[in-house]
């Protein structure tokens, strides 16, 4: 079985940045394709990051160039670090895992996949 726990969200300034972390136990952890994904109040799921067991990534557009995820092999901890937040940016935001699919084909389904509890991150202008 796996359990994801994120931490790390909280309030900032619009063009501050955060860096979120989520630690992956279980026997599966290593095979999986690990990403991100966000709800912010009366919007559909989003799924914004993802990085495969080769390290390749994927990002939504609307994320693209201003957010990076990375992954700790050794410890299984998956990192969001986020820069030049926007008010747009203010979800919830989910750590989540899917298997037997690449970062690009994750995205979707890393919404539907297990998850964490997540972590609030609200951006104010």
């Amino acid at each position: 079985q796996v359990q994801l726990v994120e931490s790390g969200g909280g309030s900032v300034q619009a063009g501050e940045s955060l860096r979120l972390s989520c630690n992956c136990s279980g026997n599966t952890c290593q095979s999986a394709t690990m990403g991100w994904f966000r709800q912010a109040s009366g919007k559909e799921r989003e799924g914004i990051a993802a990085i495969d067991g080769g390290g390749s990534t994927t990002y939504a557009d609307s994320v693209k160039g201003r957010f990076t995820i990375s992954k700790d092999k050794v410890t299984n901890i998956v990192y969001l670090q986020m820069d030049k937040l926007r008010p747009e940016d203010t979800a919830m935001y989910y750590c989540a895992a899917v298997w037997l699919l690449t970062s690009r084909q994750a995205l979707s389904p890393l919404t539907r996949g297990y998850r964490g509890q997540g972590t609030q991150v609200t951006v104010s202008s």
